[in-house]
C-alpha cells in the first residue's frame, strides 16, 4: 500500500512540469483549501479569506518548510524545514497529495505526523500555480530537475 502511495506521489512530482498549469482553475480548486488556509499579504490584504487552522499560504512557493510566521507547526514540518526543505512546486505537489507519506519519505521517520489531514487528489499543479502567483520568492525556488550550473568556459587562446 505504501509503495503505491509513494509511486503516485512520485508520478505527481515528475509529471508536474509536463502538465499545463491553470492558475484560474487552481483558484477555484483552492476553495477546498480555504477551510483551513488563507492567503494574506504582509500588508494585511486578504487575497483569499480563509481559515486559520493552517498557515497563511502567501509566499509558500520558495519558502522554507515549517517557517510561516505566526503559526505553530507540527514537529514533522519543523523537521522537514530543518532538513532544508524549500517548497518547490514539485515538492508541494507531493506534499498536498499525501502530507504524512511525503514527510515520512523525506525525513525517514514514521512517527512524525503533520497536522494536515486533507489530501488533494487532483489538480495539484493548478492549485500550486495559483499559490505561485502569490509567492514573491517562487522564482527563487529551485526546480526539482534544475541542472547544476556549468563551469565557465575557459578563455579561447589563439
Amino acid at each position: 500500500m505504501k509503495t503505491a502511495i509513494y509511486a503516485s506521489v512520485a508520478v505527481a512530482m515528475f509529471a508536474l512540469p509536463a502538465v499545463a498549469q491553470d492558475a484560474a482553475n487552481g483558484e477555484k480548486e483552492f476553495r477546498k483549501c480555504k477551510a483551513c488556509h488563507m492567503i494574506q499579504s504582509p500588508d494585511g490584504t486578504d487575497v483569499v479569506k480563509g481559515g486559520k487552522v493552517g498557515p497563511n499560504l502567501y509566499g509558500v512557493v520558495g519558502r522554507k518548510a515549517g517557517t510561516a510566521e505566526g503559526f505553530k507547526f507540527s514537529d514533522a514540518l519543523i523537521k522537514l524545514g530543518e532538513a532544508g526543505e524549500i517548497w518547490t512546486p514539485e515538492d508541494l505537489a507531493g506534499y498536498v497529495t499525501d502530507p504524512n507519506s511525503y514527510v515520512e519519505e523525506k525525513v525517514g521517520d514514521k512517527s512524525l505526523k503533520t497536522k494536515m489531514t486533507f489530501k488533494l487528489a487532483k489538480n495539484q499543479a493548478d492549485v500550486i500555480a495559483f499559490l505561485a502567483q502569490h509567492s514573491p520568492d517562487a522564482g527563487a525556488a529551485p526546480a526539482a530537475d534544475a541542472a547544476t550550473p556549468a563551469e565557465p568556459a575557459a578563455p579561447a587562446t589563439n
